[in-house]
């Protein structure tokens, strides 16, 4: 009887190491899996979505720094205003997978050598001719509408604020009128230049809707005219 019984216990111990064993084995694999690297973010050269986002940051950051640099009465409202867009931005850039706070500037930078893009006659005078393409579309801010092409060059993008269609801008005054254009899809919106921004023409969220292709922050070909 005690020799069935030892025997039996040694097989119990057996049992016991042998099942610790495979638990340990399936900790280590789940373990392995927990460990396992997410994806790394794409950046703004890997994908147009991220560079929108990008580009779009990083006129929010200028204004900000230049609105520090030039105060006056309304700086610190519009500093805050900007400063809750910019959380905005970085928050889309995390929700697309993009690197979260890399910014971008507009291609205003670079206007001072494109003017010698307005020597090509051909593009500069038959674009004002597609925006009566456009006017199909129906896009509800004056499609019909056109007039003196101005920032040549200039890609376009969103600010990330809401309310009704509006722009911003670093060269025209309140109460402009400026009719984008994305020659990429023929869409068109008549805006009101309502503040100040970082860049020639950068549109709202309302604005952007009107003309933006489908997962695209930014506009890379764009006619803006000054229309009133």
């Amino acid at each position: 009887m005690s020799r069935r019984r030892t025997l039996g216990t040694k097989k119990k111990i057996a049992l016991l190491l042998s099942a610790a064993t495979v638990a340990g084995g399936g900790a280590f694999v789940m373990a392995s899996t927990s460990n396992a690297s997410p994806p790394a973010p794409k950046s703004a050269s890997e994908s147009t979505v991220c560079l929108g986002l990008a580009t779009a940051l990083g006129n929010n950051q200028k204004f900000i720094a230049d609105q520090r640099a030039n105060p006056d009465a309304q700086s610190e409202a519009r500093i805050a205003n900007r400063e809750a867009v910019v959380a905005e931005i970085k928050r889309k850039q995390e929700a697309s997978g993009c690197a979260v706070g890399e910014s971008a500037q507009d291609s205003q930078t670079a206007q001072p050598s494109q003017p010698a893009q307005s020597a090509q006659p051909p593009a500069a005078s038959a674009q004002p001719s597609q925006p009566a393409e456009s006017a199909p579309a129906g896009n509800g801010g004056g499609a019909a509408a056109s007039g003196q092409q101005v920032c040549n060059g200039s890609t376009v993008t969103l600010s990330g604020e809401g309310g009704a269609p509006a722009a911003s801008s670093n060269q025209f005054p309140a109460g402009t009128k400026l009719k984008v254009t994305n020659l990429d899809n023929n869409k068109s919106t008549t805006v009101e230049v309502t503040s100040v921004s970082g860049s020639c023409a950068l549109l709202n969220n309302a604005a952007f809707e009107q003309v933006r292709e489908p997962g695209k922050f930014l506009i890379r070909r764009a006619l803006i005219e000054k229309v009133g």
